[in-house]
């Protein structure tokens, strides 16, 4: 079964927590504090595998969890950060937060991508020593890992699109030119599922094309298989629209191509500017001044035409040079970027209440609402720095800490996000 649209549940491994531990050595005195540090918590990653064509796995699995990281030790013995949990996709994948639709990741080669991150290990009590707190009796936790519903959604990687109405020749095409072997029958919706043939021409002349089933008017609202298929046909770079020229199903050519490219443009705008070639199929049931008639129909409206007899691999030879000429002014297949996270302006969040505890020195912030807003910010990006510290300052945490008697120096954590304290 073909299966291009699928939402699972993803959480990273949670770090390990730090360990509390003194020195214990005879003839040591005071040995000190040596507990290690938390192991970090294992990523989930997802890697293209060529072997996959379908996202049918994850129609019975849904949630997938990564492992958590090893809890520190004595003697300054530092937890094992877990191993990553690499989830396998068909290339083409386009994994999406599920909530808002941001594209996190376009799975387009081998090149494993991080979708969720492990939780950093806690520290042990061994980094809160200090010349007056020589034996401090607590130790960081470990962060928890990201953790997002994603909707995965396969776009097929296809340099060629076969479009047009069932039954008109698109399966017997790719069956002619590639190594595909689809399913081939007099009637409507014979192919039930996007097919991909490897065209070629000899050394060095290769491309990918693909038989879009299911398009008839009104696919782009749901109907016949077409809504299910139509987002196979954006990352084309080009198309191919196959018609018959006979009429030999009793509909008229012309109507044909105009429907068929109406769907496409309210599918997606782009599309109707992809560059087009038109095949003409199944002239030998058609009368010559149909075949022109047409010709000229479709010249007339910018495309150029192509008659065929796919079957018998009449004039097809001639449609692929001109596929092949065509391409090499075209740029690769489209590639997807990611979306950043989008943040509202600050007024707009959700707040709640800011608890702030001294432990040894160290101011320590609890806030739930806080902890969310912190996952979307890249403390690694100056930008998204200064958009935290706005945070911190327009929703009340720096008068928290002010009450709490926070002074100039002083060390603040905020889920194991540690900084002094600056007025």
């Amino acid at each position: 079964m073909f299966i291009d649209m699928a939402k699972i549940f993803i959480k990273a491994g949670d770090g390990g927590d730090g360990a509390v531990s003194f020195h214990r050595e005879k003839y040591v005195a005071a040995g000190g504090p040596d507990g290690g540090d938390g192991g970090r918590g294992g990523s989930v990653v997802f890697q293209g595998d060529s072997n996959l064509s379908t996202l049918a796995d994850f129609r019975y699995k849904r949630k997938y969890t990564a492992p958590r990281g090893e809890n520190g030790k004595g003697g300054r013995c530092a937890g094992k950060s877990a191993g990553d949990l690499v989830v396998r996709v068909p290339i083409g994948t386009l994994v999406k937060e599920a909530e808002t639709g941001r594209i996190i990741a376009d799975i387009w080669d081998n090149e494993p991508q991080v979708i969720a991150k492990g939780g950093k290990g806690g520290w042990g009590n061994t980094h809160f020593a200090t010349p007056t707190r020589q034996a401090p009796r607590f130790a960081k936790p470990g962060l928890p890992g990201q953790e997002l519903e994603v909707q995965l959604e396969l776009k097929l990687l296809a340099d060629v699109g076969l479009v047009g109405y069932p039954n008109v020749g698109k399966s017997t095409l790719i069956s002619v030119v590639s190594e595909a072997k689809p399913n081939i029958a007099n009637y409507h919706f014979t192919t039930l599922t996007p097919v991909l043939g490897v065209v070629r021409l000899g050394e060095g002349r290769s491309f990918v094309m693909a038989d879009i089933p299911g398009l008839i008017e009104g696919a782009w609202e749901g109907k016949g298989l077409g809504h299910q298929f139509l987002r196979h046909v954006e990352r084309c770079r080009m198309l191919v629209h196959i018609v018959d020229v006979s009429g030999s199903e009793g509909r008229d050519p012309k109507e044909d191509f105009e429907t068929i490219n109406r769907e496409l443009k309210r599918f997606n705008p782009e599309l109707s500017e992809r560059p087009m070639l038109v095949a003409g199929n199944k002239c030998d049931l058609a009368e010559p001044e149909q075949v022109e008639e047409f010709r000229a129909f479709v010249e007339g409206r910018g495309y150029r035409f192509f008659p065929i007899i796919a079957p018998i691999n009449e004039q097809v030879d001639t449609l692929l040079d001109a596929v092949t000429a065509e391409l090499s002014k075209l740029p690769p297949i489209l590639r997807y970027e990611p979306e950043p996270a989008e943040r509202g302006p600050i007024e707009a969040l959700e707040r709640g209440a800011v608890k702030v505890d001294c432990e040894d020195g160290i101011f320590m912030v609890e806030a739930p609402w806080l902890e969310r807003i912190m996952r979307t910010v890249d403390f690694d990006d100056s930008e998204s720095l200064q958009y935290f510290q706005r945070v911190l300052i327009e929703t009340g945490v720096i008068d928290a800490l002010r009450e709490a008697g926070c002074d100039e120096g002083d060390t603040v954590d905020i889920y194991g996000l540690e900084f002094d304290f600056v007025e």
